[in-house]
């Protein structure tokens, strides 16, 4: 049989625009609801998609540019994710929560070209605005009905931005591994660091994402028939990839604006939301919204990421009838890695053993090549009695970090990616993180697990949230000590002995040593978070030491 000259094949390099066929061929009419701000379907999408680009190019954006994005989560935002990297630009995605100094880090480190700024941090942006190195262009974005004035020194309006051509702009083939997007991770010391993925990297990621959460256990699957709002910021890892999953998917899909519980609560009602993502503080800010007594959440699946998930919340979330699963990822990895395997247990159960198979870190996605070592290396043997760091290759891992030769080969030492996270593998072969390297207290001769400590505190009565970290002792070396919110909900106020005896319990079993008994507790009426919603240990380590 001849060969098919080379010439008349379709190469089908891994770009973004890739992901919108079969949604728009399957899903033309389905729906992607802003909020209160509007509702609109795919076909719109996707000609809001062309004269974004369409209108971007018009001002000057051209292949290699960066676009950066300062905006709540909406389907302004959605769009972004889609128009500018399939220009060949690079979206810059903006941690809002940044202070303003290192908001000027980042944009002037990106080397913005242009920035898209939401009403609400316009303030923000002028007080560093003077000293952006190079010259951007300003792009308004309002959730008004219409607006009189720009802001001064702004350029256009988004929507007056997309009606400058229209919507039949060509996304052009060009590399694959053409850089996508790039973001900054808010690290424990000095200057934030920008990772960035390629169109390759994304769409890889993204296929690696169905592949892990379509196939597993109904109660937990993505598919088709859902309904998917995130609660995790846009700005957050590409929103952890799951709007590119939704996109190409073709699923219904709902974006909440600004993160109030209230807000989101009405939302999974109104919409009937039944899929999302967030870190543990925002899961337990959305169950103590008192809109939650009244409503029904039965139906929905949420992953847990980004930290532990307390045995404590995870059976607040199993009596709310909210089916909670894990996942494993962090910025460096785009971010999924693991997710928890739930087959057989009980969903309806708050025993332990169906609450820690929630908790597990979690097998490995198709194509990750995932690792426990020891500081040589060398495997650790599977099974718990001994751990190490969690190494990490995958087609959808950045290379490092933007402009910075040592911090990338430390990386990348030894040919996989370093976690920074300690674990082991169970027999199994499911993951199990005990605790972030820099967060591990190590008193008496003996290595404590934070996150051990935080799920036992975080099952009290009356006990909101927790946080472990070790303290400085000049005899032991250092010392834990539980900072903990009450929850004022509960008729009962949890006491400092409640937490020394439900630690010493686990010390009189054995699972324990007995230096992870606390001298020192303290009660917060809130615990310090990061700008992504983690609990701030760097903080706390600081404030109490």
């Amino acid at each position: 049989m001849s060969k098919i000259p080379a010439s008349s094949a379709y190469a089908y390099p891994l770009l973004i625009k890739q992901l919108l066929h079969a949604s728009m061929l399957t899903s033309p009419q389905q729906e992607i609801v802003s909020g209160d701000l509007c509702r609109y379907n795919y076909l719109t999408f996707n000609d809001r998609i062309k004269k974004l680009a369409a209108g971007l190019s018009a001002v000057g954006v051209k292949p290699g540019d960066t676009v950066a994005v300062m905006n709540w989560d909406c389907h302004r935002y959605l769009e972004c994710f889609f128009a500018v990297p399939m220009m060949g630009a690079i979206l810059h995605t903006v941690n809002i929560r940044l202070s303003p100094e290192q908001l000027l880090y980042t944009i002037n480190h990106a080397e913005d070209d242009v920035i898209l700024v939401h009403s609400d941090f316009v303030d923000m942006l002028e007080q560093v605005q003077d000293r952006i190195k190079r010259p951007v262009k300003l792009v308004f974005l309002h959730d008004q009905d219409q607006i009189q004035t720009l802001p001064d020194r702004f350029d256009i309006e988004y929507e007056s931005l997309l009606d400058l051509s229209g919507s039949d702009f060509e996304f052009r083939d060009f590399d694959e591994s053409t850089i996508a997007t790039t973001f900054y991770t808010t690290g424990t010391t000095g200057d934030p660091k920008g990772v960035y993925y390629s169109h390759r990297q994304l769409v890889l990621h993204t296929m690696g994402l169905v592949a892990a959460l379509s196939p597993i256990d109904v109660h937990i699957r993505l598919g088709k028939a859902d309904v998917y709002m995130p609660m995790t910021p846009m700005f957050h890892v590409h929103g952890w990839g799951i709007p590119y999953a939704a996109t190409m998917l073709g699923l219904k899909q709902v974006y909440p604006s600004r993160y109030e519980p209230s807000k989101l609560v009405r939302l999974i009602s109104d919409e009937k939301v039944t899929f999302s993502h967030c870190v543990p503080t925002i899961m337990h800010m959305l169950l103590s919204a008192p809109e939650v007594m009244e409503t029904d959440l039965s139906g929905l699946k949420v992953i847990i990421g980004g930290s532990a998930l307390p045995q404590g919340l995870s059976q607040l979330c199993v009596e709310k009838g909210i089916q909670v699963f894990t996942a494993y990822g962090m910025s460096e990895t785009c971010p999924f890695v693991t997710v928890s395997d739930t087959m057989g247990i009980d969903h309806q159960s708050i025993e332990d053993i169906d609450l820690a198979a929630r908790a597990k870190t979690g097998k490995p996605g198709a194509l990750v090549d995932l690792r426990v070592v020891d500081e040589n290396m060398n495997d650790i043997a599977r099974g718990g009695d001994e751990t190490g760091e969690v190494v990490i290759r995958t087609p959808w891992l950045t290379q490092g970090y933007a402009g910075s030769t040592e911090g990338s080969e430390a990386l990348w030492r030894g040919g996989y990616l370093h976690t920074g996270d300690v674990g082991y593998i169970d027999e199994t072969g499911s993951l199990l993180i005990t605790d972030r390297m820099k967060d591990v207290i190590k008193s008496g001769g003996e290595w404590l697990s934070s996150l051990e400590l935080e799920n036992i505190v975080s099952q009290i009565e009356g006990v909101s949230e927790v946080a472990a970290v070790g303290i400085p002792d000049e005899r032991w070396g250092e010392r834990p000590l539980i900072v903990a919110a009450r929850n004022t909900e509960s008729e009962i106020e949890a006491t400092v002995e409640d937490i020394r005896n439900a630690i010493s319990a686990h010390v009189d079993s054995g699972a324990l040593p007995k230096w992870a008994i606390p001298e020192r507790v303290e009660f917060v009426d809130a615990i310090d978070k990061t700008s992504v919603g983690k609990l701030d240990k760097k903080v706390l380590r600081v404030r109490y030491a």
